[in-house]
């Protein structure tokens, strides 16, 4: 049984269709990716809201 897959923006309960990678420079290697996940809606939001901190890396489609 597979676990839905749920937008992490707060208050939001809708399916996830991105997962917004991202890493936290001063605790995580280079390497290390963190997700989010996100729907339509908040894909653009959650990567804003990271991208201004400099944690985002990328927003991968979630596959069907």
């Amino acid at each position: 049984m597979t676990e839905d897959l749920v937008c992490s923006a707060k208050g939001c309960g809708a399916d996830a269709t991105y997962q917004v990678l991202w890493n936290n420079p001063k605790l995580h290697t280079p390497d290390r990716r963190k997700i989010w996940l996100a729907c339509d809606e908040h894909s653009q939001t959650l990567r804003k809201f990271l991208d201004a901190r400099g944690f985002w890396k990328e927003n991968v489609a979630i596959q069907p």
